[in-house]
């Protein structure tokens, strides 16, 4: 017990570059969330990427976005939301 055990990360070098996402969508049943990610470019979207895990990890990730976001904030100021009516 007590030993920190190394976990090895691969990414293919297709993964690498990542996918830019500007709309997500949230839905949950009892053992599962689902996470859609879309890239929306005037009006038609595209699905990018389709995260699906266990409530437990769902929460793991919105604790780390939670400390993360606040992370970016202290370092280069409030992130501010676009109101709706200003979006096209």
């Amino acid at each position: 017990m007590g030993q920190d055990k190394k976990l090895n990360l691969v990414v293919s070098g297709e993964d690498f570059s990542g996918c830019y996402t500007n709309l997500a969508t949230f839905r949950h049943t009892e053992d599962e969330f689902v996470m859609d990610f879309f890239l929306v470019v005037e009006n038609e979207g595209k699905l990018v990427s389709r995260i699906i895990t266990s409530p437990r990890h769902a929460k793991a990730i919105l604790m780390a976005l939670t400390e993360n976001v606040a992370k970016y904030e202290q370092k280069y100021g409030e992130i501010t939301f676009i109101p709706k009516d200003k979006m096209t």
